[in-house]
């Protein structure tokens, strides 16, 4: 089955560790994204930029509105993701502990939804 894991931190904390244990942290993902390949659960894992670098887009009453930056004020920002292919949650939660940022802010992790096969072959179409 395949899960997200979502890695959230406030900004200011990794821009205290782009000086101090940044290296360490990289080589704890390095070495934890070597296990999720050797267990055949890694599908892709990418860090995002800043969320200065965001444009959130919505559509009120057909008008499409575009604002740059975070849309909501939150303690923590979306840094990351993880999509796995595991072989239950405990597999995904086990990954999940494991990953360097969950020491200092929090891994969500959410089955990713099955479409019944209509609506999948919709999307095979496209």
């Amino acid at each position: 089955m395949l899960y997200m894991c979502l890695l959230y931190e406030s900004e200011e904390a990794g821009a205290i560790r782009n000086g101090q244990g940044k290296e360490e942290m990289v080589q704890e993902f390095v070495e934890l994204e070597k296990e999720m390949k050797k267990r055949n659960a890694y599908i892709l894992g990418k860090p995002l930029m800043p969320t200065d670098t965001a444009t959130t887009v919505r559509i009120t009453s057909g008008k499409t509105v575009f604002t740059d930056g975070p849309f909501a004020e939150t303690k923590e920002q979306l840094i990351g993701f993880y999509l796995l292919d595991c072989q239950n949650l405990d597999e995904a939660l086990e990954f999940a502990e494991k990953i360097p940022v969950a020491r200092t802010g929090s891994i969500e992790v959410r089955p990713v939804q099955v479409l019944d096969p209509a609506t999948q072959a919709l999307f095979n179409n496209v």
